[in-house]
Parts: structure tokens; sequence; C-alpha cells
């Protein structure tokens, strides 16, 4: 299998040295290939996702497979206006002369996904890759196995197989593909794997990009509109069964306001899934037994205020509320991916920033308010990768906006003009010409002492 993966990497990068991958009219083509392959196979990718995480048409639409087709649109739309070399200034001492910035493909890159949304997270860092004109081999999650399979059947149908091609398997392919040097590695998970895939990539000095989620915060000031953001909080949190690396891990509500708050998240949950969610044809499943385990084990936390039902042969929780959760309890250490939220209360703004600053940096954090100083002041005196006023977890839709963590929720952006940039070396260019060359700049410095001065800073 190794001996396969190395040979895999040498035809991609043969390929790329080629130079066929560098026009802008082969970036375009493979990434309207990207598009037509979600959209003319969407039936076969929803059935895999149904199949893995049931989720339902609405949602593998919204989450996979459209969201796919757009960003594949945008980026071919863009892309040679991304590629353009951009001028800069050029000083004085260096005239006459021009000063251009290049953006140079890096080469073969791995991307390795995620099993909660495998077609939306493997893709959308190739469609980066593609538009900046490199190859890549894609590792799907074994976790989210049909999927896997179906996109090593989709993927050689539709894209150049010289340029892109799928590894499946488990730990031990991905361990030997993180053996072999890459150009750039992409990874979608959580911080313990990020750290082996950090320390791989170390050994080569292949440049990364690790999205690696965390605990993002919900919090709801005092004047929040409580009806709204509790619908808010719950389409965030309970979308994909609470499998989603940008959900609210926890809720930080004003104490006077909690009551009506955790009233109106009920209704929320009881509008959205009924008072039986195991029926509804709109609420996802825990993605195998390994994670229903840890799930199930979570509910123990603290009280349960609404949900806690389980079924393990079903692979079902029920969204599940949480209060009076101890600060040391499993469901606030670690990230749930999991259908629980646990809703704690603060005395105001001050003191929920300091509870976030007192822990590692999220990859998302969400006010609520109806004054907006409120948020900015949260803003300003935090850190996250990504924020929002009003609304939770749908700011990756926005291909303008850098997506991504910072420190233990990951490092590098991507989407839009953010992946064609992390998957591109902005080469500084200077172009000088030779019919002036003063002396002026070469020894012995004595014979123009005016220079010397300005340049020692001598008046």
């Amino acid at each position: 299998m190794t001996t396969d993966l190395a040979a895999a990497l040498d035809r991609h990068r043969s390929y790329f040295l080629s130079g066929k991958t560098r026009p802008p009219e082969w970036r375009e083509q493979q990434l309207a290939a990207v598009q037509a392959m979600v959209t003319e196979r969407a039936d076969e990718l929803s059935r895999a996702l149904w199949t893995d995480l049931r989720r339902n048409r609405v949602d593998a639409a919204a989450a996979d497979l459209h969201i796919i087709a757009e960003e594949a649109a945008y980026a071919r739309r863009r892309v040679r206006r991304w590629m353009k070399p951009q001028r800069e200034g050029t000083p004085w001492l260096l005239w006459p002369g021009r000063t251009v910035t290049h953006f140079d493909p890096l080469g073969v890159g791995l991307i390795i996904g995620a099993w909660n949304y495998p077609i939306q997270l493997t893709l959308s860092p190739l469609i980066a890759a593609l538009s900046a004109g490199n190859a890549a081999v894609l590792k799907p999650s074994e976790v989210s196995s049909a999927c896997a399979d179906a996109l090593a059947r989709l993927v050689p149908q539709y894209l150049d197989r010289d340029a892109v091609s799928v590894a499946t398997g488990g730990v031990d392919e991905t361990t030997a593909l993180l053996d072999l040097q890459w150009d750039h590695i992409f990874f979608t998970g959580g911080p313990l794997i990020g750290k082996i895939v950090m320390a791989a990539a170390a050994r080569h000095l292949t440049p990364v990009v690790l999205e690696l989620g965390g605990k993002s915060p919900a919090i709801v000031h005092a004047s929040a509109d409580l009806e709204v953001a509790a619908r808010r909080i719950a389409h965030g949190r309970w979308l994909n069964a609470g499998q989603t690396c940008t959900a609210p891990d926890y809720a930080l509500v004003a104490r006077e306001v909690a009551p009506d708050f955790l009233g109106h998240l009920k209704a929320a949950i009881l509008d959205f899934y009924g008072a039986d969610p195991q029926k509804s044809p709109d609420y996802g499943r825990i993605v195998n037994a390994r994670h229903f385990d840890r799930v199930k084990a979570l509910l123990g936390s603290g009280t349960i205020f609404h949900g806690g039902q389980c079924d393990r042969d079903d692979l079902f929780v029920a969204p599940t509320v949480l209060t009076d959760v101890p600060p040391d309890a499993a469901v606030l250490r670690d990230e749930i991916f999991g259908p629980i939220l646990p809703v704690l209360t603060v005395d105001g703004a001050e003191q929920a920033i300091r509870y976030v600053n007192a822990r590692p940096h999220p990859l998302g954090l969400y006010v609520f308010a109806r004054d907006r100083s409120v948020a900015d002041r949260i803003f300003a005196e935090t850190a996250s990768g990504d924020a929002v006023f009003n609304d939770c977890a749908v700011h990756p839709i926005v291909r303008e906006l850098p997506f991504g963590g910072v420190g233990n929720s990951g490092m590098g952006k991507y989407h839009g003009r953010w992946g064609f940039l992390a998957y591109t070396n902005a080469r500084g260019m200077l172009y000088r010409g030779t019919r002036l060359d003063p002396s002026l700049r070469y020894p012995p410095y004595s014979r123009n002492s005016r220079l010397r001065n300005w340049l020692m800073g001598v008046t």
C-alpha cells in the first residue's frame, strides 16, 4: 500500500512539474468538473450521507452538495483575477525597476477530510487546491465509509486522474500518507490528531492548514431577542445531531434572562423535531457506536433540562439541554461533537469574557444582543477563529470571509480567495534594467558621503 501511495504522489508531482496544472483553462475545467460531480451525482452522494449520518436530503444539499457546487462556481468565475500578478511599489534606489508579486502553486497537496461533513470538508479544500493550480490526493475519513467509497468512485470519473486521486483506508493508510513528502497538507479534525499531522509535516517543513474545531461559545446578553437567539442556537447546535465543528458548544446566558431563554430553547427543539425527535425525518444520528457511547457518557455531566433519551441500536441521542453543570465536568472540557448543549449562567459581559479567555481559543464565537456595542466589546477582548453577531454556525457560507481557527482551534484560512492564497506561494519578483547603474551603491562609500550619512541617519 505504501508503494502505491508513493507512486501516486510521484505521478501527480511529475504531472504538476510538467506545467499542465498551471493554465487558467485547466483550473476552470477542474472546478467545473467538481461542480458537475456534486450536481449530477447528487442522488448517489445523498444516499451515502444518509447511510453514514442519516442526513436528510435538505441538509445534504445545503451543507454538502449545493455549498460545494456554489463554491466551485465561485472560484471558477474568479480564478483568472486571483492569478493575476500584483504590481508593487519600487524604492527609488532601485529605479529603474519593477516589482511584482506572483502567486505560484505549491505542488501536490494531501487533503485529509472529516467524517461529520464528509463531502464538503473533503472537496472544499480541493477547490482551493485546484483554483491555485495544484495536484492533490484526497483521504476521506474511513468513519463515514459510504461517502469515502462514493468519492473514490466518482472523483476519477470527473477529475483529471493525473492530478487528483483518492486514497481510502484507515489509520495505517493515513500514517503511510503522512510519512511521504508533500508540498502542502490540509487536515480537518480534532486537536489531538492535528498535533500528529503537524509533527509529521514538520519532518519535511511542509506547510499545513489545520481546521480543528473547539468549544465555541454562544453568549446571550440580557438585551438579546431571546426567542430568536434560542432558535438560531438550537439550529446551530442540533444540525447534524450536533456533529458540526462550528456548532455552539455551550451557552453563557445572562442570569436574569436564563429561565426565559431555556423556555424558548425547549420550544425551539419541540418545534424543529417534535415531541419524539427519534421519529423526525430531519434529525440525524451519531456516526457510530463508539461515538454514541462517548456522547451518552456526557449526559451525566449536569441536570437534564430537556431531552436525554438514547437508543444505541439506532445511534440516537435526543437533543439535550444540560443545566447545573459543574466547572470541571467532562462536557465542559472537550468539544462535545454531539447533541448536548450545556447552558451556564453569567452575571454579565465581563464574566463571559473572563470565562472565554480562560480557555483555548475557539473556532467560532457567537454573541446575541440587541446592542452591537456589547458584541464589539466581547469580540475586541477575546480571540477566536471567526465571530458572529446574532447568529451562529452560518458564517462558512460567506466565501469572502476567511474561515479557520486560531491556536488550539487551528491555523490557516480558506474559502474563496483565502483558500487560493493558502495553496500558493506569494512570490515576490524584482525586475531591473541595466541601462543605469550608478556607482553610489558600491564601495568605497567615501565617494558619496551624503548617501552614506542619509543611510546612517546622520544629518
